[in-house]
Parts: structure tokens; sequence; C-alpha cells
């Protein structure tokens, strides 16, 4: 696993080994930040089930003034903070080892506000829904920012959820990536 784009580009990552991660292929992650390129530069990141930060890490280094990692596995945690440290970006990042779900609401007491999430959880255990109405509930998101999950493509996430619309769906194998931004209010006249 490696930086692709960036003041890291090739930049290798450190993994666990085993299947408790399932790290976003190359191939995707290349895909997504096709999609986002114009986006990125000085955004604030929120990187959900970050894994080994692979991301978030990817976002710092094309330009996101700054990202915030949840994971909750130690060991996952330790590598967020030796990839940053590797890569040279952890001056503007920010890393919880706290439970996405109870993340959340701290976050939201900290006034803090995202352009960009990114929501990579375990595949087929209904967190995509959960989080996305935490997401719109607590006002974490900016007016005109975006929120991406990834997903199996055998299961993909609700086009609406709370506030939160899809816009945009790719597929890429087995996995897909699904945009949501919040839906436009309407205006009475």
């Amino acid at each position: 696993m490696r930086v692709i784009g960036g003041e890291a580009k090739r930049c290798r990552l450190a993994t666990l080994k085993g299947k408790d991660l399932r790290p976003t292929s190359e191939r995707v992650k290349e895909a997504l930040f096709n999609i986002l390129a114009n986006r990125v530069p000085g955004s604030r990141f929120l990187d959900l089930f970050a894994g080994t930060g692979g991301i978030g890490i990817e976002a710092l280094s094309r330009g996101a003034e700054s990202a915030v990692f949840v994971e909750r596995d130690p060991r996952a945690v330790k590598l967020i903070r030796e990839n940053l440290e590797r890569t040279g970006l952890s001056n503007r990042a920010q890393v919880y080892g706290r439970d996405v779900l109870s993340l959340l609401p701290y976050l939201a007491r900290k006034k803090e506000r995202f352009d960009l999430v990114y929501i990579d959880p375990p595949y087929q255990r209904g967190y995509e829904k959960k989080v996305l109405r935490l997401l719109a509930e607590l006002d974490l998101l900016e007016a005109e920012g975006l929120v991406v999950v990834e997903s199996s493509a055998r299961e993909l996430p609700p086009d609406k959820v709370h506030r939160l619309v899809l816009k945009r769906r790719e597929r890429y194998g087995d996995t897909a990536l699904s945009f949501y931004a919040l839906e436009e209010e309407k205006v009475c006249e």
C-alpha cells in the first residue's frame, strides 16, 4: 500500500497482516481522488473506520488542510500514527482511538465541521446508515460538504438518510463508492 499522489507520493504505508483490515485498493483510491480532485485542497477531512489511514493520508498528501482519523482497533491506531510520521504529515492530523458512533457526538460538541467525510466500515454490518444519520443530525458536514461511503457492491447504502441524499454512485468490481450531499432546503416564496 502506498500514497499515489501529492507531496508524499510513492511513500509506502505500513499495514496489518491478515484479514483484520481491508485496505481500500489503489484502483478505488485513485478513482476516488480523481472524482474529489478539486475538493481536496484546503479541505477539512474526516476518515471514519480509518484502518491504517490510507485514505486520510492521501487527502493530506493532496493538500487537505487537516484530517481527523477515527479507528477503534489499537493496532491500527498505532499504524495510522506510524504512517503519518513516515509521510511527514502528522502535524496536520488528529487520531482518535475510539468507536466511530461514540466519537461523532464528541466532535459535534467541539463544534467540528468537515468538508469531506470518508466512511469505510466493516462490510455488511449496517454501520453506513447509522453513521450517515449521525453526521446529518449532529451537523458535522459543511453546507457544501460531501460524504463518501465505501461499501460492498452487493449491499449498497440507502439513497437517502435523514438530510443526506445520494448524488453519485460508482462501482469498481466488488466495491462501491456512494457520494452524498446535504439536501437543499426548500425556500418558501
